[in-house]
């Protein structure tokens, strides 16, 4: 009976260059295109599909006068090995996450960022003064196989494949405005009475960031009123900018719960309707890595930004 370990017997691997040049190919289409994205040629994309080609006898592409089409076998190939880098991307990611141990990395929306966790980091600070923080405002989801971040806050329904999903936030909507424009403007005693003011747009974060996300002609449907223009006024990429222009005085931002800050409390912004508010479809969550979550940086950052919600 061999009492040869996995470990020791050698894997009978194909060119890993090889691999990633045929891997980019197959995903983007093209030699050209995946030797834009591996900083390489063209032609010498081509000679390393072909070197991957003789090494396992097999072809992965139908080379055409204007182009090349992955094979039957070159689609099978390539489900197989995209897992696999993904794989790799995601230990390397975790290896490097490893050597920053000292750095917590944690990405955002921009407006939740600006909104939500810079008026609130003195207080982590202040409980974990050995923690340093380095915040990422980014609109694209966090990849965390291929970007060095340890944590992030996301936007959606809350059940994310792989990764430890812990509730933050639920939000409404409604409207505000700042207490000068309330006292000198036309009335504004009911919803009706928007149809004499300007409107707010975060045209990202209310339009394009969920699809189901309520914006002004949603609210306005909720609440009964369709005999009011949603689509003029002013608009703005993020919520963050809408509500400083509603803290300016220039019209009636329709504001998220989960955004506001201190800006009610400190009276800044008021709300016009008083308690009517639209619930919203998604929730903010912290959202990292099932294999990391239990590391101590993440774990304070989790356990500090939940306590934070209910204040």
């Amino acid at each position: 009976m061999s009492n040869t370990s996995p470990l020791n017997v050698q894997r009978r691997l194909p060119p890993l260059n090889a691999v990633r040049a045929f891997e980019a190919a197959a995903r983007l289409g093209g030699f050209n295109a995946a030797g834009a994205e591996l900083n390489v040629s063209a032609n010498a994309v081509g000679r390393l599909v072909k070197l991957l080609e003789d090494s396992l006898g097999v072809a992965l592409f139908r080379r055409l006068p204007r182009g090349v089409v992955v094979t039957k076998a070159g689609e099978h190939y390539l489900a197989g090995i995209g897992r696999l880098l993904d794989q790799l991307a995601e230990a390397t990611a975790d290896l490097k996450r490893l050597e920053t141990s000292s750095v917590l990395t944690v990405s955002a929306m921009p407006s939740m960022v600006s909104r939500w966790l810079i008026p609130r980091l003195g207080r982590l600070t202040e409980r974990h003064p050995d923690l340093d923080v380095r915040l990422v405002a980014k609109v694209p989801r966090t990849d965390f196989a291929r970007e060095e971040i340890d944590v992030a806050i996301r936007t959606g329904a809350g059940s994310y494949d792989g990764l430890r999903s812990d509730l933050l936030l639920r939000e409404d909507f409604f409207p505000v405005c700042s207490p000068e424009l309330l006292s000198r403007g036309p009335p504004l005693r009911d919803p009706a009475d928007l149809a004499h003011h300007v409107l707010l747009h975060d045209e990202f974060d209310h339009e394009r960031r969920q699809p189901n996300q309520v914006n002004w002609a949603r609210w306005l449907a909720a609440t009964g009123m369709t005999n009011i223009d949603a689509r003029r006024g002013l608009r703005f990429s993020y919520s963050h900018m809408t509500l400083q222009a509603a803290v300016a005085g220039q019209g009636i931002a329709l504001a998220s719960s989960a955004l506001l800050a201190d800006d009610l409390a400190t009276g800044r912004l008021v709300r016009p309707f008083g308690d009517l508010a639209v619930p919203g479809p998604n929730r903010f969550s912290v959202v990292c890595p099932e294999a990391t979550a239990e590391r101590e940086k993440i774990a304070m950052f989790r356990e500090w930004a939940l306590s934070e919600a209910t204040m």
